[in-house]
Protein backbone atom coordinates (compact mmCIF):
# COMPACT_ATOMS: atom_id res chain seq x y z
CA UNK A 1 0.00 0.00 0.00
CA UNK A 2 1.23 3.49 -0.86
CA UNK A 3 0.12 6.82 0.60
CA UNK A 4 1.15 10.37 -0.18
CA UNK A 5 1.58 12.18 3.14
CA UNK A 6 1.76 15.98 3.12
CA UNK A 7 4.86 16.01 5.35
CA UNK A 8 6.63 12.68 4.79
CA UNK A 9 5.90 12.38 1.07
CA UNK A 10 5.10 9.16 -0.74
CA UNK A 11 5.40 6.26 1.70
CA UNK A 12 5.04 2.57 1.11
CA UNK A 13 3.84 0.22 3.82
CA UNK A 14 6.14 -2.72 4.42
CA UNK A 15 6.06 -3.63 8.15
CA UNK A 16 6.12 0.12 8.70
CA UNK A 17 6.09 3.13 6.40
CA UNK A 18 9.16 3.80 4.29
CA UNK A 19 10.37 6.12 1.54
CA UNK A 20 13.74 5.91 -0.16
CA UNK A 21 15.22 9.30 -0.85
CA UNK A 22 18.45 11.24 -1.19
CA UNK A 23 19.62 13.73 1.43
CA UNK A 24 22.78 15.76 1.79
CA UNK A 25 25.01 14.71 4.68
CA UNK A 26 28.25 16.57 5.39
CA UNK A 27 28.69 17.66 1.81
CA UNK A 28 27.82 14.33 0.19
CA UNK A 29 24.62 12.88 -1.20
CA UNK A 30 23.33 9.94 0.85
CA UNK A 31 20.72 7.40 -0.27
CA UNK A 32 18.58 6.79 2.80
CA UNK A 33 15.42 5.10 3.97
CA UNK A 34 13.00 7.40 5.77
CA UNK A 35 11.10 5.11 8.13
CA UNK A 36 8.00 6.36 9.88
CA UNK A 37 6.49 4.21 12.62
CA UNK A 38 2.79 3.82 12.14
CA UNK A 39 -0.13 1.51 11.62
CA UNK A 40 -1.32 0.37 8.23
CA UNK A 41 -4.04 3.06 8.24
CA UNK A 42 -1.40 5.71 7.47
CA UNK A 43 -2.33 7.96 10.38
CA UNK A 44 0.61 9.48 12.24
CA UNK A 45 0.98 11.28 15.56
CA UNK A 46 1.25 15.07 15.55
CA UNK A 47 4.49 14.65 17.53
CA UNK A 48 5.97 12.68 14.61
CA UNK A 49 5.27 15.55 12.22
CA UNK A 50 6.70 18.10 14.64
CA UNK A 51 9.87 16.05 15.26
CA UNK A 52 10.49 15.43 11.54
CA UNK A 53 9.84 19.04 10.50
CA UNK A 54 12.18 20.28 13.23
CA UNK A 55 14.87 17.83 12.10
CA UNK A 56 14.59 18.96 8.49
CA UNK A 57 14.58 22.67 9.39
CA UNK A 58 17.77 22.22 11.43
CA UNK A 59 19.43 19.47 9.37
CA UNK A 60 22.35 21.60 8.16
CA UNK A 61 23.46 22.55 11.70
CA UNK A 62 22.53 19.25 13.34
CA UNK A 63 24.68 16.99 11.21
CA UNK A 64 27.82 18.79 12.37
CA UNK A 65 26.85 17.95 15.96
CA UNK A 66 26.57 14.23 15.19
CA UNK A 67 30.23 13.88 14.33
CA UNK A 68 31.86 14.75 17.69
CA UNK A 69 29.35 12.47 19.47
CA UNK A 70 30.10 9.61 17.07
CA UNK A 71 33.85 10.19 17.38
CA UNK A 72 33.59 10.03 21.19
CA UNK A 73 31.56 6.83 20.94
CA UNK A 74 34.08 5.31 18.49
CA UNK A 75 37.04 6.14 20.74
CA UNK A 76 35.24 4.69 23.76
CA UNK A 77 34.33 1.48 21.88
CA UNK A 78 37.89 1.15 20.62
CA UNK A 79 39.26 1.50 24.14
CA UNK A 80 36.72 -0.91 25.69
CA UNK A 81 37.66 -3.52 23.08
CA UNK A 82 41.36 -3.00 23.83
CA UNK A 83 42.20 -1.77 20.33
CA UNK A 84 43.91 1.30 21.71
CA UNK A 85 46.64 -1.14 22.83
CA UNK A 86 46.30 -4.02 20.37
CA UNK A 87 46.05 -3.12 16.67
CA UNK A 88 42.81 -4.03 14.88
CA UNK A 89 42.41 -3.00 11.25
CA UNK A 90 38.65 -2.43 11.70
CA UNK A 91 39.31 0.04 14.53
CA UNK A 92 42.12 2.32 13.35
CA UNK A 93 43.09 5.27 15.52
CA UNK A 94 41.30 8.37 14.31
CA UNK A 95 41.43 11.87 15.68
CA UNK A 96 39.33 13.97 13.30
CA UNK A 97 35.75 14.05 12.14
CA UNK A 98 37.07 14.09 8.55
CA UNK A 99 38.63 10.66 9.15
CA UNK A 100 35.38 9.55 10.76
CA UNK A 101 33.33 10.63 7.74
CA UNK A 102 35.29 8.16 5.61
CA UNK A 103 34.12 5.35 7.91
CA UNK A 104 30.37 6.05 8.11
CA UNK A 105 27.48 6.25 5.67
CA UNK A 106 24.12 7.73 6.55
CA UNK A 107 21.49 5.09 5.72
CA UNK A 108 18.31 6.00 7.56
CA UNK A 109 16.13 8.42 9.45
CA UNK A 110 13.55 6.90 11.76
CA UNK A 111 10.52 8.79 13.04
CA UNK A 112 9.28 6.73 16.00
CA UNK A 113 5.81 6.85 17.51
CA UNK A 114 5.26 10.25 19.10
CA UNK A 115 4.26 9.10 22.58
CA UNK A 116 7.44 7.32 23.69
CA UNK A 117 9.35 10.37 24.96
CA UNK A 118 8.17 13.81 26.01
CA UNK A 119 10.71 15.35 23.63
CA UNK A 120 10.86 15.42 19.83
CA UNK A 121 12.31 11.99 19.04
CA UNK A 122 14.26 10.98 15.90
CA UNK A 123 16.60 8.10 15.15
CA UNK A 124 19.49 8.32 12.68
CA UNK A 125 21.19 5.17 11.37
CA UNK A 126 24.56 4.69 9.72
CA UNK A 127 26.57 1.87 8.28
CA UNK A 128 30.10 1.93 9.63
CA UNK A 129 33.32 0.19 8.68
CA UNK A 130 34.18 -0.92 12.21
CA UNK A 131 30.95 -2.80 12.99
CA UNK A 132 29.25 -3.96 9.81
CA UNK A 133 26.85 -6.24 11.68
CA UNK A 134 25.45 -3.77 14.23
CA UNK A 135 26.03 -0.49 12.45
CA UNK A 136 25.75 2.83 14.24
CA UNK A 137 22.72 4.66 15.57
CA UNK A 138 21.94 7.99 17.14
CA UNK A 139 18.85 8.92 19.14
CA UNK A 140 18.02 12.61 19.00
CA UNK A 141 15.73 14.17 21.59
CA UNK A 142 14.81 17.78 20.85
CA UNK A 143 17.44 17.76 18.07
CA UNK A 144 20.24 16.94 20.54
CA UNK A 145 22.23 13.73 20.57
CA UNK A 146 20.84 11.75 23.51
CA UNK A 147 22.46 8.39 22.77
CA UNK A 148 24.99 6.86 20.38
CA UNK A 149 25.35 3.11 19.96
CA UNK A 150 24.41 0.26 17.68
CA UNK A 151 21.73 0.95 15.06
CA UNK A 152 19.02 -0.35 17.39
CA UNK A 153 19.33 2.75 19.65
CA UNK A 154 17.77 4.69 16.79
CA UNK A 155 14.83 2.38 16.23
Amino acid sequence: MIINDAVFGELEYSYGWVRYTTIEFCGKEAEIALMVKGEEDGKFDEEQYIAYKSLMQNWEQLQQGFLPAILDYYKQERQELGYDIEVNENYPQIESTDQLLEMINLVGIIVPYGDIYEERDIGITFDCTWDIENGLGIRLLNERVAEVGYQDVAI
